[in-house]
């Protein structure tokens, strides 16, 4: 990046370590680990990709099939494609490689979701009484996508749908013989649409793809890099003005990504150094990049997919998911803005030089890259189109826009990378939601969810604050290693009917499950992108893990103050209670936040940490008293904080 470039040219030699960041992503990223193509092999292996996306935009944009075929059709390319980039295991891979067992496999397992492809008419008459043959088929189809999803996502899934799939065949289903039970296992999730091919592979081969590859020529328009220096540029001089940037930089990222570590990684190359520079320690340099970065995960209108799913699982348009996430991630992003803001104060930090900050006049002249995604937000919040039309507008608008940019013009050869890009990324993703239809189908055929959602409901009680402590910790688990689609679609099938059953609104109990879901990006043991920050930061993973934990506050208050009072959700609601709202939370968030740091004005006494963190939270929590306490109790704080200040100047 040119803002990277110039950076480093200001840098003490002696400073100056070379960081492989593809090496951090290999480490971090399942999705990083891919195949060496050179060459022909290369140029066909993007044909390929590139072919999918066109057949993807093809089927959601203009074909009217029968869904079994679509979605089938879909994974079957999927599997192709999946084992084309990612190989058996990790570490050095030979170019121009595929060993005999993965052509195979990819032929084999391509070739039995074709079957069903072709076969979709004769299969729906069946029902449930499948021959052997078709049994073997199906397990096949589903071994198959198994062994991609632990090559591309990871074990942690697959632990979890492995565990319930072994309790399906065991004591979960009725049928007293053993083929019976695999006969309706199989006939479940591979040739019904309560499987692999239920909610998530829908959403995901209608919407999400779209979306994808919108991303995909989002990026080679370089508004990245715009990003991170319009934040620069604005926030950069004031008083540790690098870790502003890399928390605005996030969350205007966020709005078109959907990676934790794929932020953490592409902005914390920047960031993290600049925070390292300027005084910060490595720890929270790299922790303050992470959490920021783990933000875009909840930040509308894209929401790592997860929003298309929850407009999906809940009957609600897509419009109304978006605009309800605006103020929690607003909170959060708050919440980090202002640990940064006074951990800067209590160490003495500075900013960036006059000389050192981009000059905002011709930033501003490149304000045009903002038309694709503001013209997105704008066709979907409007329903104008549909959403995955308003997606395709906004492709070409990319397209238009990027004429304008000499340095990032989406030429033909862009436009065929970004194709190749869209399909790649379209992978995992599509990989993650078929195994999360396995858990949600296993789930719903054994009555699992029932019996979870029976006992969390009877150890709770009446209490609903015991019965939200007791979902998140359940979140935490269920989600750690898991990737944000198939973490929602986990979570959705699983933990948010237990909070529906103790009358918390549809939508507030699947943000609260979400939300939760997500930080297990950032909580130990499993923080993947803190541990890509402390890779970047050279820091001690652990240490930057639990930094970003309390740095990232704000995700574990948001959603019980959403929970208990949805007014922040905009859900039957006045505008006054909004308001309302907003103020006692962004007061609260401050407050324990700023106890959190042990600074505000000065350094903060263990009492007053005490006295602010209670105040911070009875302002949090939804109410006339409890707002009333926790203003007295956030009031007593500053005027300690200012009479022991001033008293400290007059004796200097």
């Amino acid at each position: 990046m040119a803002l990277f470039n110039l950076f480093k040219k200001k840098k003490n030699p002696a400073e100056q370590e070379p960081m492989d960041l593809d090496s951090v992503m290999k480490k971090f990223d399942r999705e990083s680990n891919t195949r060496v193509w050179e060459g022909k092999p290369k140029i066909f292996v993007n044909c390929v990709l590139a072919v999918f996306s066109l057949f993807c935009l093809y089927v959601t944009l203009v074909a009217n099939w029968l869904d079994q075929i679509r979605l089938t059709s879909f994974m079957a390319f999927i599997v192709f494609i999946g084992f084309l980039v990612f190989p058996a295991k990790k570490g050095v891979q030979k170019t121009n490689h595929m060993p005999w067992y993965d052509i195979l496999i990819m032929v084999v397992g391509t070739a039995s979701f074709l079957y069903f492809t072709f076969n979709a008419m004769n299969i729906i008459q069946q029902g449930a009484r499948l021959e052997v043959y078709q049994i073997v088929i199906g397990i096949i189809g589903i071994l198959t996508l198994v062994e991609l999803c632990r090559r591309c996502v990871g074990l942690p899934i697959l632990i979890v749908a492995g565990v319930l799939v072994v309790y399906a065949l065991t004591v979960g289903l009725t049928n007293p013989q053993f083929f019976g039970r695999l006969n309706l296992l199989v006939s479940q999730l591979f040739y019904s649409v309560e499987g692999i091919f239920s909610t998530p592979v829908n959403v995901c081969s209608k919407f999400i793809v779209v979306f994808i590859i919108f991303g995909a020529f989002l990026e080679r328009s370089g508004i990245a890099d715009f990003f991170i220096q319009i934040a620069n540029a604005f926030v950069g001089g004031f008083s540790g003005g690098p870790a502003k940037v890399a928390v605005v930089a996030s969350a205007l990222e966020g709005m078109v990504s959907g990676s934790s570590v794929g932020n953490t990684v592409g902005s914390g190359s920047v960031t993290i150094p600049l925070m390292k520079r300027t005084g910060y320690k490595p720890e929270f340099a790299a922790a303050a990049e992470a959490s920021a970065s783990t933000g875009g995960q909840i930040m509308p209108p894209i929401m790592g997919a997860a929003a298309f799913l929850m407009a999906a699982n809940l009957g609600l348009p897509y419009s109304a998911v978006i605009v309800s996430a605006i103020l929690p991630a607003v909170l959060y992003f708050a919440g980090i803005f202002i640990s940064v803001h006074l951990e800067a104060k209590k160490e003495g930090l500075r900013g960036l030089t006059k000389e050192e900050l981009p000059k905002v006049k011709p930033l501003l002249k490149k304000v045009y890259l903002l038309i694709p995604l503001l013209l997105l937000i704008y066709l979907v919040s409007s329903n104008t189109f549909t959403i995955q039309y308003s997606a395709a507008i906004s492709i070409v608008a990319v397209i238009l826009v990027s004429l304008f940019n000499k340095e990032n013009r989406i030429t033909p050869k862009r436009i065929f990378e970004s194709l190749a890009a869209g399909a790649q990324g379209m992978i995992t993703v599509a990989v993650a939601c078929g195994v999360a239809g396995i858990v949600a189908g296993t789930i719903t055929m054994t009555g699992l969810a029932n019996q979870i959602l029976t006992g969390i409901v009877a150890l709770a009680g009446n209490h609903l604050i015991i019965a939200l402590f007791l979902t998140m910790l359940c979140c935490i688990v269920l989600g750690m290693g898991v990737p944000t689609t198939a973490n929602y679609c986990i979570m959705a099938a699983t933990c948010a009917p237990i909070l529906v059953r103790m009358g918390v609104p549809d939508l507030a109990a699947h943000f609260f499950v979400f939300y939760f879901g997500i930080v297990a990006d950032l909580t130990p043991p499993v923080a993947l992108a803190a541990y890509a920050g402390a890779a970047i930061a050279q820091s001690n993973p652990m240490k930057t893990a639990f930094t970003a934990t309390k740095l990232a506050i704000g995700a574990f208050i948001v959603p019980y103050v959403f929970a208990l009072n949805p007014a922040m959700l905009f859900i039957d609601t006045t505008a006054w209670e909004v308001v309302t709202i907003c103020i006692t939370s962004f007061v609260g968030i401050f407050a324990v936040s700023a106890a959190l740091e042990g600074y505000f004005l000065r350094h903060m006494t263990w009492y007053e940490r005490i006295i602010s963190v209670a105040g911070g939270l009875l302002l949090i929590y939804p109410g006339i008293v409890t707002d009333l306490i926790g203003l007295g109790l956030v009031a007593v704080v500053v005027g300690i904080q200012l009479i022991t200040r001033k008293r400290s100047t007059v004796k200097a």
